[in-house]
């Protein structure tokens, strides 16, 4: 009946069907008794049809990549986005609590710190799996930012910056990593571009947020705003990613290599605090020589950073690795373009910050451009970058130095001239990478994504202890002021 005291009838659950007006009774006294009747049959189990098995698997799949797509690309913002914040804001730092001679150190102890990270993405996927490893990751980078909002002085704003380089040098890496895991080998140049993408958001939003915050005095509040940010994400990817661990033992750590790694670029930034170029240079040889027995541990090491084989005489992988890692130190001189903005063209913050962000641009513009090239255009893309970057870096010599009220026609080239730098970079780029995760041996694919960021953090943080270097000898700091200034934006363009 249809009565109110009339119950509804049980839910039937997935897999089973049960058809007419066969009862729970009836179901029950025919499965308790074993027989074939009709009734038995009614309510057998009913296997949902194959086809129906594989659009469920398809779908699942699919979302399983896109939620994996998902994360990636917001970590990959993030740490592009505090990139930017914290180069748009180190004027404004350095004014507040001092540390000029110390301004390259901001960017250089964060790239370490972000190598050793990359360096251990790889072990902390493949022992601990994917939600973990992205948890460990974002804790790091929030600790990191919150000593940067609280920091009193310059030291201890490096101390932050150094925590923070580790998280986003994981974050970075295990992007790389889950690239190779969640896309097929085709899909790859696109994925690499998705990430370039995110980096072309990071320059819309990093330079506004260090900009504002540095034009209201508030430059702490860049680092304090991205906490309560990093703990969605964090809250994100520990709900969508993997909960189980990964199966494969994890890899043994190369200790040594990324010891070594780490002495030969500090090596180079502590030369650059003496005012000899005797002492810089010794700095550089010793880093030389550190790097050389860093090459020479890779090649007979179990624990490695590289690939196998990457280093032999005429490997593919080497050739490749060191194209990456010189186009990278060419950018590195970025980190002084918002100081030299401001101080020899007049711009505030939020514009130099902006304007300094076009060699982001440019990377990204050119590298999803050419992201879906094939064949003769992959070569074409691949030489032609250098020659925009050597053009870029040459314009950028002669412009910079030159100071300006801030008018569009002093402006404008600069702004081109840094766009070809990116622009250069980025022609190549995915085609590049790609070619390292194809050429690597299939028992190293995980090293080898990996190994991408790793290459790349080292040149940046070498470039960086160059530049810092080269700065200031060229008199960042002494004599200081515009015409220091001046003649440290000559000198660290044209080397």
């Amino acid at each position: 009946g249809s009565g109110a005291g009339a119950s509804a009838p049980p839910p039937i659950s997935p897999g089973r069907l049960r058809i007419g007006a066969a009862s729970d009774t009836a179901c029950a006294s025919a499965a308790a008794s074993g027989s074939a009747s009709p009734t038995a049959t009614i309510c057998g189990t009913i296997p949902p049809p194959p086809l129906i098995t594989a659009l469920a698997a398809v779908c699942s799949a699919e979302v399983g990549m896109r939620s994996s797509a998902i994360a990636l690309s917001l970590g990959v913002a993030l740490h592009a986005i505090n990139i930017l914040v914290a180069t748009t804001i180190l004027p404004s730092v350095v004014q507040d609590i001092g540390g000029l001679d110390l301004y390259a150190w901001n960017t250089t102890l964060f790239v370490v710190a972000s190598i050793l990270g990359s360096a251990l993405s790889a072990r902390l996927l493949s022992g601990y799996g994917a939600r973990s490893a992205y948890l460990v990751a974002s804790l790091f980078f929030i600790a990191g930012a919150a000593l940067c909002a609280l920091a009193p002085s310059m030291p201890v704003m490096l101390i932050g910056r150094t925590v923070q380089g580790f998280g986003g040098g994981l974050i970075f890496a295990l992007s790389y990593a889950m690239i190779n895991l969640v896309f097929e080998q085709r899909l790859w140049p696109r994925a690499m571009a998705l990430i370039s993408a995110m980096w072309g958001i990071a320059t819309l939003v990093g330079p506004a947020v260090g900009g504002i915050f540095a034009e209201l005095n508030a430059w702490r509040w860049a680092f304090g705003i991205l906490l309560p940010i990093m703990a969605l994400y964090a809250a994100f990817t520990f709900l969508i990613l993997p909960k189980g661990k990964a199966q494969q033992a994890a890899a043994p750590l190369p200790t040594a290599q990324l010891l070594l790694l780490t002495v030969a670029v500090l090596v180079v930034s502590a030369g650059s605090l003496a005012h000899s170029a005797w002492i810089n240079l010794a700095g550089i040889a010793l880093s030389l020589v550190l790097m050389a027995w860093l090459l020479k541990r890779e090649a007979h090491s179990r624990a490695r950073l590289l690939p196998h084989g990457a280093l032999r005489r005429g490997s593919s992988l080497a050739a490749l690795y060191i194209t990456t890692a010189l186009l990278v130190i060419g950018m590195t001189s970025e980190i002084f373009v918002p100081y030299f903005l401001q101080l020899l063209h007049g711009q505030s913050p939020l514009i130099s910050g902006y304007i300094a962000a076009a060699m982001a641009a440019g990377w990204t513009l050119s590298e999803i451009l050419s992201s879906g090239w094939r064949g003769a255009g992959i070569r074409r893309a691949i030489v032609s970058g250098p020659l925009f970057v050597l053009v870029g870096l040459l314009a950028l010599a002669i412009l910079m130095p030159m100071p300006s009220g801030g008018h569009w026609q002093a402006l404008a080239p600069i702004v081109i001239a840094l766009l070809l730098v990116g622009f250069g970079i980025g022609f190549g780029w995915p085609h590049l990478l790609t070619r390292i995760l194809q050429v690597a041996p299939e028992a190293d694919k995980d090293i080898a994504g990996a190994s991408i960021t790793t290459v790349q953090l080292f040149a940046t943080a070498f470039g960086a202890a160059l530049a810092g270097m080269i700065a200031n000898l060229a008199g960042l700091n002494d004599p200081g002021g515009a015409t220091g200034a001046a003649s440290a934006a000559r000198w660290l363009f044209l080397a």
